[in-house]
């Protein structure tokens, strides 16, 4: 399976790899520092070299059929040259792309953190681009004066410059973790044996594959935007990043 480089070392702009399988105009790699999307974070783009033909990876995506990591690249006016297995290729990051995600992941992370400890809402759903995001939380109702209190709130945490890291546990040990997910349902299939952790230090806790800014005060600065209910309780909260770090 392919080595994931985000999971150990989330600001790699650039790896050397070989290419393990080839179809079409898709590749996979026995290494990668591409993020295949998930989680509610899209994919990384970039490129790949192969052969001195530098190409743009247009998407990213971890096949359910094979659980292989396929990059989609995108041909030049010459067309994509012939790539064949054991081929070695460089990967380059569209690193003010990945860095905005990685900004942005860690913001709605330091939301649902402040929203769980302070409100003991779970979270129901959630999705984000880079710069900003929306989170549905399980709330009966929701106010200005609410979101504008949470609001603050994360931007103190971020003021906060709280460390961020990253662990992977066992299956079982994660899990003896109190409120590892916080997602009202278990999205973590029995398949899966190992479990990556962030946490936000003396802020929150819990199960993620994602990439992540190493101190809260790199997300510069959160505002919400808007609000609006999504069901009896359901209530969904429309984020922001405001500044630069």
């Amino acid at each position: 399976m392919t080595e994931l480089l985000y999971y150990d070392d989330a600001y790699l702009r650039e790896f050397d790899a070989t290419v393990t399988g080839v179809e079409g105009n898709r590749v996979v790699l026995d290494r990668t520092a591409f993020y295949p999307g998930g989680g509610g974070q899209p994919y990384d783009q970039g490129w790949l070299t192969v052969d001195g033909q530098r190409m743009r990876v247009t998407k990213v995506k971890k096949e359910r059929s094979d659980g292989q990591i396929w990059h989609t690249l995108e041909a030049t006016d010459g067309g994509l040259p012939a790539i064949a297995l054991g081929q070695p290729v460089h990967g380059e990051l569209d690193w003010e792309r990945r860095y905005l995600l990685m900004r942005t992941h860690t913001a709605m992370h330091i939301l649902c953190g402040v929203v769980w400890r302070d409100y003991g809402a779970s979270v129901t759903g959630g999705n984000m681009e880079p710069g900003k995001g929306r989170m549905d939380f399980e709330f009966a109702s929701m106010s200005r004066e609410l979101v504008s209190e949470i609001e603050a709130k994360c931007n103190a945490e971020i003021a906060a410059a709280r460390e961020v890291r990253t662990q992977i546990l066992p299956r079982e040990e994660a899990f003896q973790i109190p409120d590892l997910i916080r997602t009202k349902i278990n999205l973590l299939p029995p398949s899966i044996q190992e479990v990556r952790t962030v946490e936000i230090v003396g802020l929150d806790l819990q199960a993620d594959g994602g990439t992540h800014v190493r101190n809260t005060r790199e997300v510069g600065g959160m505002r919400v935007v808007d609000y609006r209910s999504k069901g009896a309780i359901n209530k969904r909260i429309y984020i922001e990043l405001v500044d630069t770090p």
